[in-house]
């Protein structure tokens, strides 16, 4: 594990839209994604899914690197299952990808994980934080976990902490305090990780569901020990994905500023959004958008309603 020796390197994160396999889970809330549900979610659309993801991932950061991730991020995945079939598909299967990976309390099943190259990333460890939620009728309402993975990359110890932030589904400025709340949950993960390891190097990423310049990410996130590439990346007009015709980036990389200190051994070298041609619906409304697997409950074929992001890493000599 963690044996090769690599000079340039990416690391992505991808929202991968509601990567469900076909069988109902009775304790989750998945009904829409299996064959009697209004998704009619096969045999056929998911291995397609799989096909067109996996491929994704295959092209992701190469024009940089000429490789694929080291780590990636994934979101909206439902669980070990749909990991283990992604990365065994013939498009990623010579990269030996491991993931990390636990079954989160979200009511819909879906989780995050991190997949990695096992032979240029050695995994040490991971552990989940479980942001939570009172209702006004006194239930707890469970959101995703904050997943933080520990491990090396050319011998220097690298902690990951991958994200998806509650959704602006019943509005920006009603659901904001939950985003708020979890970025405090994510700042508890980073001092503890400081706690234990001297001046350490953290690359946060994730879909928050916010953009760069909002409260929950510049305020409460985005301390003065942290660097977001993406910000400079939004105010040029680049998104990740798109609303209502309006440009969000709420799929960021965001990496602690020892990275750029002389003792680390790696230097940043850009971010970046993933949007090559083929990865955006061609015509009609969406025109220019991601490529999405559904809208609404019409099925469309494609990718997902997010762009995957990337930033790359020097070795230093």
């Amino acid at each position: 594990m963690g044996t090769k020796n690599k000079k340039i390197f990416s690391v992505g994160f991808y929202n991968v839209e509601n990567l469900f396999d076909t069988k109902d889970n009775p304790k989750t809330n998945d009904d829409q994604f299996t064959i009697k549900g209004n998704r009619k979610w096969g045999k056929k659309r998911y291995l397609k899914k799989l096909k067109k993801l996996s491929y994704v991932i295959s092209q992701l950061g190469k024009e940089a690197t000429d490789d694929v991730p080291v780590i990636l991020g994934l979101v909206e995945v439902e669980n070990s299952k749909v990991l283990d079939d992604l990365v065994s598909h013939k498009n990623l299967k010579k990269y030996d990808y491991k993931y990390a990976h636990y079954d989160s309390k979200d009511e819909r099943g879906i989780d995050v994980a991190l997949i990695y190259r096992d032979d240029y990333f050695e995994y040490i460890s991971s552990k989940i934080f479980t942001p939570s939620f009172v209702k006004e009728d006194g239930y707890i309402d469970y959101t995703r976990d904050i997943l933080v993975v520990r491990g090396e990359i050319n011998n220097e110890e690298i902690h990951v902490i991958v994200n998806h932030w509650p959704s602006r589904s019943e509005g920006e400025e009603e659901t904001r305090p939950k985003r708020i709340e979890v970025a405090k949950k994510v700042q508890e993960a980073i001092e503890e990780i400081k706690s234990k390891y001297k001046d350490p190097r953290i690359i946060i990423m994730g879909d928050f569901n916010d953009d760069p310049g909002s409260e929950s990410v510049k305020k409460h996130l985005v301390t003065d020990d942290f660097y977001n590439p993406m910000e400079s990346l939004h105010s040029k007009g680049l998104g990740s994905l798109s609303y209502k015709g309006k440009w969000n980036l709420f799929d960021q990389i965001i990496i602690s500023k020892s990275f750029f200190e002389t003792k680390s051994k790696h230097s940043f070298i850009k971010a970046d959004v993933f949007n090559k041609k083929w990865l955006r619906t061609y015509k009609g409304k969406y025109k220019g958008s991601p490529f999405r697997t559904y809208i609404g409950p019409w099925y469309k074929g494609g990718y997902s309603d997010h762009f995957p992001v990337y930033a790359c890493f020097k070795k230093d000599d």
